[in-house]
């Protein structure tokens, strides 16, 4: 078979797709869907991923940003071996964008049409590797709501998931009704289709119909337009006469109309297991040979493009620097250029690297090598090469420096004599005072200076779980998971007590205060208030009310209240927007 990528795998990027998004340099395009189009690229370490660029049709719907920024934030919290996290994002920009890992395998639908049916085995190792996806997701207080073929992907190890909860965000925009098609009737539980509504039943429903796809090759509901394949989901039974009589009850279970009738994702997993005449342990033969073949070909990545090093015109002497842009009349080879020739098909040639961008609010880049629950260090930016300077100018130079260094010094001498020596404080009538303001200490500026406060920066929708905390110094803030009861160190937890039914909102590194529904929060209001606390409980708030942190890192936030998960959601989580002032106070280290 030929060592180079497969044309029909990895297309070409054409004339009006980016050569960049988010710093990531794209390398070809991988599949184009409802809600956008789906690019491959490389992490700086060369590992690559998928980056879906959201459609701007939906972009330019405020409320699907604020459902798709909900949605990636919840997506972050799923860590599980059948899904592929989320390794980075921009929720604020002009066009949102999501990167997950990149899975080198068919999807589902694609392996079926391709070769037909799977055997018993592989259908069990798939339904198993599914339902253990959906628990993780799941638990992250996501439902799936799209779970069809075309998102579960083959790997080599197992399927695996993706796409879970995006969906949600275009569920109630204006363009789910102009023709736009997000999700996929063939494979829409009952309720769903009927009355929209959604549980974590529903993607039990569409577990047993990936199960009934892989097994037969086609929708157990049949195909057609998408008002006749509903119809039959709401009102008729599925046509299951070629599944194999050991999937049968199983598969009659899920696709059960009452979702109170359907089995749970455990008891899927232990069927699966009573049903299978081997041990299921997932390995690289738990697929077909031919399908086996088709993720080796997707292996035969498309490398990302690599850039020459520049020559310079002259070469540089020992003691001069070489110059970070050519001069006039050279070729600047970094200049982009467009796409070279591809040296294989669907290659892409050379492009000019681009330095990532500094995050913008909603927007966190994930060091590679860390989980993408981690926050990373802040990235340094190193300046570029200084332009080479003529040995004559350097006289000119350092008299400059001295001239200014001699200023500097009378400057000083200057402010002493009037400050009397600087021995004794000036405590007369007429002194200049010298003021900390709400801050304390100098902050940096000059004496006689009040340092200014920071502006503050706001995050709207931030769903926090139980058991789970954030940190205001994170940009944006996102919740993790305490490592241990004691949240130690989170600038705002919520936790819920369930055999005593008590829920509360904290802190472990701080203050709050509970406002007044009078008093509206800010900066100033944080600042004066004195009724401390490290505990609210959640029957005191009502949405809409606000709570100062006070964090001890020297952060003040206003946290506005906007209601808890309903009983139908799989998680519990309250839903905050944050208003943060960073570095707003004195610290006790300062």
């Amino acid at each position: 078979m030929s060592s180079t990528p497969s044309a029909s795998l990895f297309k070409p990027l054409q004339e009006g797709d980016p050569g960049d998004v988010g710093g990531y340099r794209l390398a070809a395009v991988l599949g184009t869907g409802g809600m956008g189009k789906v690019y491959l690229s490389y992490t700086p370490g060369g590992r690559p991923i998928a980056l879906k660029v959201i459609r701007p049709e939906f972009s330019e719907d405020p409320e699907f940003r604020r459902r798709f920024k909900q949605e990636v934030q919840a997506a972050q919290r799923v860590q599980g071996l059948y899904t592929a996290p989320v390794i980075d994002f921009d929720t604020d920009g002009a066009q949102p964008w999501l990167a997950t890992a990149y899975v080198p395998g068919p999807s589902l639908a694609h392996a079926v049409a391709q070769h037909g049916g799977l055997p018993l085995r592989s259908v069990l190792l798939l339904t198993v590797g599914v339902a253990e996806a959906l628990t993780v997701i799941h638990g992250a207080g996501i439902v799936h709501r799209d779970l069809k073929p075309a998102n579960v992907l083959l790997a080599s190890d197992g399927p695996r998931v993706i796409d879970f909860g995006i969906a949600r965000a275009a569920d109630t925009t204006a363009l789910t009704g102009t023709g736009v098609s997000v999700g996929t009737p063939a494979f829409m539980a009952p309720e769903q289709a009927s009355a929209g509504t959604v549980t974590p039943a529903t993607d039990v429903f569409a577990l047993g119909q990936i199960a009934a796809f892989a097994a037969i090759g086609s929708p157990a509901y049949g195909e057609g337009s998408s008002h006749a394949v509903l119809y039959r989901i709401v009102h008729e039974d599925p046509d299951l006469s070629r599944l194999p009589t050991e999937l049968l009850p199983m598969v009659t279970r899920c696709l059960s109309r009452e979702p109170a009738d359907r089995p749970s994702l455990t008891e899927i997993i232990g069927l699966c297991h009573e049903l299978s005449p081997t041990a299921l342990h997932q390995g690289e033969d738990w697929l077909p040979q031919t399908v086996a073949d088709s993720i080796t070909e997707r292996l035969r990545l498309p490398g990302p493009a690599r850039t020459p090093q520049p020559m310079p015109t002259v070469a540089p002497t020992p003691t001069e620097v070489s110059p970070s842009t050519p001069p006039p009349g050279t070729v600047d080879p970094y200049a982009p250029t467009g796409l070279a020739t591809p040296s294989a098909p669907g290659a892409p040639g050379p492009v000019r690297p681009r330095a990532p961008e500094p995050p913008a609010p909603g927007h966190h880049t994930a060091t590679p090598g860390y989980p993408a629950n981690h926050t990373p260090p802040p990235v340094t930016h190193q300046p570029s090469a200084p332009q080479v300077r003529q040995k004559s100018r350097r006289t000119g130079l350092i008299v400059a420096a001295s001239v200014v260094g001699t200023l500097v010094v009378l400057g000083v001498i200057g402010s002493l004599l009037s400050d009397g020596g600087g021995k004794e404080e000036n405590k007369g009538a007429g002194a200049p005072a010298t003021s900390s303001g709400p801050t304390g200490g100098d902050g940096g500026a000059g004496a006689g200076q009040q340092r200014k406060d920071p502006k503050p920066v706001s995050y709207q929708g931030i769903d926090l779980t139980d058991g789970y905390q954030l940190m205001l110094a994170d940009n944006p803030p996102r919740p993790v998971q305490s490592e241990d009861a004691a949240y130690d160190g989170g600038d705002l937890y919520f936790k819920v007590v369930n055999f005593l039914d008590e829920s509360s909102i904290g802190t472990d590194n701080g203050k709050l205060v509970l406002l007044d529904n009078a008093r509206k929060g800010s900066l100033e209001t944080c600042r004066t208030e004195t009724r401390y606390t490290e505990k609210i409980d959640l029957d005191q708030l009502t949405q809409g009310s606000q709570i100062c942190v006070l964090s001890d890192a020297g952060h003040v936030a206003v946290a506005t209240y906007r209601g808890r998960s309903s009983e139908s959601d799989p998680g519990s989580y309250v839903t905050l927007d944050l208003q943060i002032w960073r570095n707003a106070q004195e610290t006790d280290g300062n």
